[in-house]
């Protein structure tokens, strides 16, 4: 991940791979078919940018996580109409990395599953809020800046409300955790200690 960080990150995303072909034999890479930095030949593919997130988080890099995250949100392009040159509000298939003129530019809207895998990694691996076949995770990963967060979810059938305290500035670690007044070692909540509505008390540290 650290080459990653070094080779691949741009302040729009990850690069596919750098450099992008340009004499291959097109009949065995045919990402030489892209103008170099576009789509597959070493542009911004967005499918894949959740998966660089979830392993920062993995790792425990909450800030390069959510770096990593912020590059590609449509959210982050809201001053920045005029290089996008696509509706503010939808994550694309790709954008143009900096080996093409068009860098920050993104194409195909509407047509892509990276939203499901965006929506996949803020909330189970930056919110942390995982479930599992016998509970519940709560193991954030966040920027070292926040102070905390607090999120309502409904998991099967039962309401959980999460409020996350981060009093250290850390990153990741789960300090203690109280469901419903009740202290509990780890980070999983077993599905058999949920009400039907439930407060959860997670502090980081």
């Amino acid at each position: 991940m650290k080459k990653v960080h070094e080779l691949l990150a741009t302040e729009y995303g990850i690069a596919l791979c750098n450099p992008p072909y340009t004499a291959s034999d097109y009949t065995i890479v045919r990402a030489q078919l892209m103008n170099p930095g576009t789509k597959e030949n070493g542009g911004i593919f967005i499918h894949t940018q959740g998966w660089a997130v979830m392993a920062e988080a993995i790792l425990g890099h909450g800030n390069r996580a959510y770096e990593y995250l912020k590059a590609y949100l449509p959210s982050s392009f809201n001053d920045k109409a005029e290089i996008r040159e696509i509706e503010p509000y939808v994550v694309c298939q790709s954008t143009h990395s900096n080996h093409s003129p068009g860098f920050g530019k993104s194409r195909i809207p509407w047509l892509s599953g990276s939203a499901t895998w965006t929506y996949y990694v803020i909330t189970q691996y930056i919110l942390g809020i995982r479930p599992v076949y016998n509970g519940i995770i709560i193991d954030p990963c966040i920027p070292s800046n926040w102070s905390g967060y607090s999120v309502s979810r409904r998991f099967r059938d039962k309401v959980i409300n999460v409020e996350v305290k981060n009093p250290k500035g850390i990153e990741k670690g789960v300090e203690q955790m109280i469901v419903n007044g009740e202290r509990l070692a780890g980070r999983c909540i077993p599905f058999d200690k949920l009400k039907q509505e439930n407060t959860i008390i997670v502090t980081m540290g």
